[in-house]
């Protein structure tokens, strides 16, 4: 069985859990392609339709991870304003972070109408060292998944953590702007 495995369900932790110690004092020139492979693994072991890492820019989501949103028009680079997204309404705790059916969520008004069909939605913001929350790691799915549990949004945490780890050492002044990096190289999509 390969380590990311998407059917065993302990890879995915496993696999972050290496990478945050690997990467803890260091940079991993391999971090990216790496990330990648871990959302790919989270889409597939939650089964979810897209999975996205988007960054809060001056008002802006923007998205530099995205897996599975070709049909949806999301592609890596996209934006669109942060007020009029589900990441906003997580991070101001308007809903809350797993939701098994969105619907009742747009109703109540708790999130606006975004233009795609969202049932399940997992999202969790990625909070740098110093505090600061950079944005979010998200996946949905079309359809509700009343099946989701907490364990699903642990592993996403996870992940925000991974992408935190990621961003931190990118902004430390001894990164040299050759070595990859999410703004320096071609985005990179799942």
């Amino acid at each position: 069985m390969s380590l990311l495995d998407p059917l065993d369900p302990q890879a995915l932790e496993v696999t972050i859990s290496e990478l945050l110690v690997a990467t803890s004092d260091n940079y991993d020139p391999a971090l990216d392609r790496r990330i990648t492979d871990v959302l790919l693994m989270l889409r597939r072991q939650l089964r979810m339709d897209v999975v996205f890492v988007s960054e809060f820019v001056d008002g802006e989501r923007v998205f530099r991870f995205v897996g599975g949103g070709d049909a949806l028009g999301l592609h890596v680079g996209d934006s669109a304003p942060l007020e009029q997204s589900y990441c906003q309404a997580v991070v101001q705790g308007r809903l809350p972070e797993l939701v098994t059916d969105a619907a009742p969520f747009v109703v109540d008004g708790s999130v606006p109408e975004v233009g795609i069909t969202v049932g399940a939605h997992l999202s969790t913001p990625v909070v740098l060292s110093d505090g600061r929350v950079y944005g979010t790691v998200c996946c949905f799915s079309a359809s509700p998944r009343p099946e989701l549990q907490q364990s699903a949004l642990a592993c996403l945490r996870q992940c925000a953590r991974l992408v935190a780890r990621k961003v931190d050492i990118e902004q430390r002044p001894e990164f040299a702007p050759t070595q990859a990096d999410w703004s320096a190289t071609q985005p990179m999509s799942l």
